[in-house]
């Protein structure tokens, strides 16, 4: 947590900051150019990551810790609640991991997924964010 903390302060006082708002649109982050919105990008995957490998973590401590003779029914609903929230964790951090890693991809190594003059879709990210 603490390292992509780091990376996303760092990326908010670098230069003027990443200037392209809370949901990263692909159209404004072409017109970012430095290192400050990488900074950002690669702070939301460590983050991200952190995420996934935390909700795999707890959603296997609930199902390992629980009691064989214990039926699902008879679980808190706290636990419940916590088993939701990593199902909904599990199932929508990776699409927005692939999102960020496709506009690293668009903004160095050339590829056009985003770029509408270059036949790709904005649009695109809107639906995976």
């Amino acid at each position: 947590m603490f390292p992509a903390f780091a990376l996303v302060l760092f990326s908010l006082f670098r230069d003027t900051g990443p200037g392209v708002r809370w949901t990263l649109y692909p159209p404004l982050s072409g017109f970012t150019h430095g290192t400050r919105l990488d900074f950002l990008i690669f702070g939301l995957h460590v983050r991200g990551s952190r995420s996934i490998i935390g909700s795999i973590n707890m959603s296997t401590t609930i199902w390992g810790l629980r009691n064989e003779s214990m039926l699902l029914s008879r679980i808190s609903i706290f636990v419940w609640g916590v088993g939701v929230t990593l199902f909904l964790l599990l199932l929508s951090v990776p699409v927005l991991a692939g999102a960020l890693s496709i506009l690293i991809m668009d903004r160095h190594f050339n590829s056009s997924f985003f770029d509408y003059s270059a036949g790709g879709n904005p649009i695109l990210y809107q639906h995976l964010f």
